[in-house]
């Protein structure tokens, strides 16, 4: 894949247009700007009045994207959602009508065969967002214990055979440490009984645990859960993508208990039939939307 090109299919595009109602004079920040699909549509709806602010963690995603929209109301700014307080402070933006979150992994880190997203690919177990922050998956897998790394299976990947897993990783590191994404699939793989009832690769719960762990996911999502209410003008809007349980819960329990949320979908919106057959990695993804709530 070229620098300049992206292959990600916004998820839930129509939805997150419907909910978030982008028009002239707004100004919507995507919190997770990846290959910019949602804030291409986001920002042709603002007809050059307003501002879309699109935030992301991966440097090469921002410089990508930041050339694909050019021309657009679009700024790009490398970072966290989590620190969006400190982005519009920068920015000289108070607060904003609108956040958008579309978490997890896009398909253009999946096609990046160096950063080991992928076990379809044989490169660098590395698995972070912004290679210059933090450490690669493969020192993670050095330097942890057995029970360390069986807890990180475990908790972030819903992974029943954790021990086991974790186990073989401390056994391989004495004479071959894992160095590849290939390295670690394949060792999973022999841990792990393939399912009859599903095809998902046994692999996959154990790369999303330690995705996780390398990027501090889920604290970060539980700090802008926190944090971003107060960057919404009063009857803004914020709407999230989540793609697994571990996401969508915090979610959902983040909106019911903080009084600056009001809840505007009482279920989370779920692709149907038609996108799914589009775009096959929609079928987990759960949107869910709440309004900041008057001072």
């Amino acid at each position: 894949m070229a620098a300049s090109e992206t292959v990600h299919v916004p998820v839930l595009a129509e939805e997150v247009i419907a909910w978030l109602d982008p028009r002239p004079g707004k100004i919507i920040v995507d919190g997770t700007l990846g290959g910019g699909g949602h804030s291409r549509l986001l920002a042709e709806r603002l007809a050059g009045q307003g501002q879309i602010i699109g935030i992301d963690r991966d440097p090469q995603a921002v410089e990508r994207t930041a050339n694909l929209l050019d021309g657009l109301p679009v700024t790009c700014v490398h970072g966290s959602y989590a620190d969006l307080p400190e982005i519009l402070a920068e920015l000289g933006t108070a607060q904003v009508d609108g956040v958008l979150l579309d978490l997890g992994l896009s398909s253009d880190q999946l096609a990046d065969r160096e950063r080991g997203f992928s076990f379809a690919f044989d490169g660098p177990l590395d698995l972070r967002f912004d290679p210059t922050q933090g450490e690669p998956a493969s020192r993670l897998l050095d330097r942890l214990s057995a029970e360390h790394l069986a807890n990180i299976i475990f908790e972030f990947g819903e992974e029943r055979y954790s021990r086991r897993i974790a186990k073989a990783l401390v056994e391989a590191r004495r004479t071959s440490p894992i160095r590849t994404a290939g390295e670690l699939a394949d060792l999973v793989r022999r841990c792990v009984p393939r399912s009859r009832k599903t095809n998902l690769d046994p692999a996959t719960r154990t790369f999303q645990a330690l995705r996780i762990a390398v990027n501090d996911e889920l604290k970060i999502l539980d700090q802008a859960l926190t944090r971003l209410p107060d960057c919404l003008r009063p009857g803004g809007r914020i709407a999230v993508i989540s793609f697994h349980s571990l996401e969508d819960r915090r979610v959902k329990v983040a909106f019911r208990q903080d009084q600056r949320y009001v809840i505007l979908t009482k279920k989370p919106i779920r692709p149907n039939e038609s996108e799914i057959l589009r775009n096959p990695r929609s079928r987990s993804a759960k949107l869910r939307v709440a309004e900041r709530a008057p001072c």
